[in-house]
């Protein structure tokens, strides 16, 4: 049933412009960066963007920041709200419950598509970025965000801990587009209610009179990667924004799966 899932999602058109558009967007941004030679000021822009005039390392890890604050997100809500509403939008749905696949396993099947969906854009991404800023920029001896010289190994090293930490901050926003394409036959609806879910935490994050509930909103640490790239590595941010995820994680999934397996299947 995984490789069922995972050849359909690796078949469809969409998922291949949707990353080709994720991966296209730095590499436009980097283009006019090189033309112009001006840089966002520190602190302004997508994180460590500035710095990617001296360096093409870092440019796999600016074009992460330039895609993850809103178009990331909005792929990993349309792609988590297609799988279950998708296939009962189609009529699909009843006829794969038919054959002797156990609703669990369908929808284990269902988060390996979306988890093999979050890492292979995430991955894509860093990719054509590096090649991008490898021409656009050329490679040196990296300065960290705390002015001390990273090896090209160490950054690669960095990078790789920046793709791993994004991929599972999408997870949180991946179980909860599963739980709400588990509650209705429309995978429009599922992604709506998955990009609600996700405008509300950006938009409390921002708010002053919010500060109480900040540290358990889903985005409020998505942006911590930044830390791999200090010397030395600053993990508190970074292991609270793992464990925030597996709560959302664990607690999302737990309710598709309590839904799914008590839902009369009428698609």
């Amino acid at each position: 049933m995984i490789r069922v899932e995972l050849a359909k999602l690796l078949r469809r058109p969409r998922t291949w412009v949707t990353i080709a558009l994720l991966s296209g967007l730095p590499v436009v941004v980097g283009i006019f960066l090189r033309a112009s030679g001006i840089a966002p000021r520190p602190g302004e822009g997508p994180a460590l963007l500035s710095e990617v005039l001296d360096n093409g390392l870092l440019f796999p890890a600016a074009a992460l920041a330039v895609i993850l604050p809103l178009f990331l997100p909005i792929a990993v809500s349309v792609i988590g709200g297609d799988t279950i509403a998708g296939e009962a939008a189609n009529g699909t749905l009843r006829y794969l419950l038919v054959r002797p696949v156990g609703r669990t396993r369908l929808i284990v099947a269902k988060l390996v598509a979306v988890i093999t969906f979050i890492f292979l854009a995430v991955i894509i991404v860093a990719l054509v970025a590096l090649a991008a800023g490898v021409v656009l920029f050329g490679i040196r001896p990296l300065s960290s965000v705390s002015a001390t010289e990273l090896s090209p190994l160490e950054t690669f090293v960095r990078t790789v801990l920046a793709i791993l930490y994004i991929g599972w901050s999408m997870l949180g926003l991946g179980s909860i587009a599963l739980f709400a394409s588990t509650r209705t036959d429309s995978p429009l609806a599922a992604s709506l209610a998955t990009l609600a879910a996700f405008v509300s935490s950006q938009v409390l994050d921002l708010i002053e009179a919010t500060r109480s509930i900040q540290p358990y909103l889903p985005t409020h640490r998505w942006l911590a990667f930044v830390d791999f790239y200090r010397d030395p590595i600053l993990w508190r941010d970074i292991n609270e924004g793992i464990v925030l995820q597996a709560a959302y994680v664990v607690v999302f999934l737990g309710a598709a799966w309590a839904t799914f397996s008590t839902k009369d299947v009428m698609s």
